[in-house]
């Protein structure tokens, strides 16, 4: 088992980002629905070599007519949805919330300490207009509002706390949200109260879901563009033309069978283990009864990436209840990027709200996903994690 840590811790640097002013608020996240719907409980890196050692394919031919590379997986994907704008939706992870909709069917997930030692998670969705059941989903922290901005997606959440309005009330902020702070009416920027529903199958504020056909609603309610806008950047992660092995990286690519998050993410305790047979990382979650499989309650299907992304970045807590700031802009900080059972660390950065955050190998060069989904995991500087 390898201990791996940021290699090189600095100092946190307060920027405006992790400050909030004015009175303390307390969240809400009350939807105001009458409807209730019953459903079922259910080391020194030597420069990669001359000629690449990934995999390469002769054709990259779609398998259908029309079809078009995702730019969150590089898989083919419909060219209906090329220009789609992805949605990123807030869902709390804790045993009352368990299991999750829809959540096997994103594309990017987040995963992010908030206050009391709990995570919440964020799943960018790009073929999103299907999803029957979508949750649950909870309050807004502000820092995720900027990794959804990376993507032009429009922010769905219920509420949050104060410290959420400088970036909620931003004009290019495009959210959908299902309650705004009680002590001020006037901010009621993206607010679609018929965008969220709550369940009897478990109680409040664990039952509250959206759906694909709610969210395109209320984006035509408020007037949001369902194809990208100007300030998309473009072109986000940069994917290998074939297999990318690692092996490139020599002895400095470690052995990453299984990646151990349980002593940064404290309650959910996550956890990946690789299967060789497909080539994926298989989430799970040890806050309940022991080792769990992280299981999507609308398939029953386990959670699986191709890739996983961990990023170092300073933190500082705000305030006596405990809400956190992370900081998303950075040039640069430490990381560590896994795929086919190996890692390898990384560098990455964040210039601007609506750039990417871009992974470097420690030579410079910026590393290339493989192709399929990619859980990226934010922990706090001066944590550790295992992995072997």
């Amino acid at each position: 088992m390898k201990k791996l840590t940021a290699l090189a811790l600095i100092g946190l640097t307060c920027v405006s980002l992790l400050s909030g002013c004015g009175k303390k608020e307390e969240e809400v996240e009350t939807v105001p629905v009458n409807e209730v719907i019953s459903a079922p409980a259910p080391e020194t890196v030597p420069e990669p070599e001359t000629e690449t050692q990934t995999e390469t394919v002769a054709e990259d031919l779609p398998p259908e007519e029309g079809m078009v590379r995702s730019p969150l997986t590089n898989e083919w994907i419909s060219g209906d949805l090329a220009d789609q704008r992805p949605i990123a939706v807030m869902i709390p992870d804790e045993n009352a919330a368990l299991p999750h909709y829809g959540i096997s069917q994103a594309d990017i997930l987040y995963e992010c300490n908030v206050e009391g030692n709990m995570t919440r998670l964020m799943a960018v969705f790009k073929d999103w207009k299907n999803l029957e059941r979508i949750g649950n989903v909870r309050s807004c922290r502000d820092y995720y509002v900027y990794w959804a901005k990376e993507w032009d997606a429009i922010y769905c959440h219920i509420g949050g706390p104060f410290y959420i309005l400088p970036i909620i009330n931003d004009p290019t902020t495009d959210n959908i949200t299902g309650a705004v702070l009680a002590s001020d009416s006037s901010q009621k920027k993206g607010l679609v109260d018929a965008a969220f529903y709550r369940t009897s199958d478990r109680k409040a504020p664990h039952n509250a879901y959206t759906s694909g056909d709610r969210i395109e609603s209320a984006i035509q309610q408020l007037g949001y563009s369902e194809t990208y806008t100007d300030n998309y950047a473009g072109s986000h992660f940069k994917f290998a033309s074939g297999e990318n092995t690692l092996e490139q990286y020599g002895s400095a690519a470690i052995p990453a069978t299984k990646i151990d998050l349980s002593a940064t993410y404290k309650i959910t305790k996550t956890y990946f283990e690789y299967n060789d047979a497909d080539g994926l990382y298989y989430r799970f979650q040890g806050m309940q009864n022991g080792d769990q499989k992280h299981i999507d309650g609308a398939n029953m299907e386990q959670l699986s990436f191709k890739n996983v992304l961990v990023q170092f970045a300073h933190y500082e807590t705000r305030d006596a209840k405990g809400y956190l700031g992370f900081q998303c802009h950075d040039d640069t900080k430490d990381g560590w990027y896994f795929t086919d059972g190996k890692g390898i660390h990384v560098n990455w950065k964040k210039t601007a709200d609506y750039e990417p955050t871009r992974f470097y190998d420690d030579n410079g060069n910026e590393i290339e996903l493989n192709t399929g989904k990619t859980n990226i995991c934010i922990i706090e500087d001066g944590t550790s994690f295992d992995a072997d």
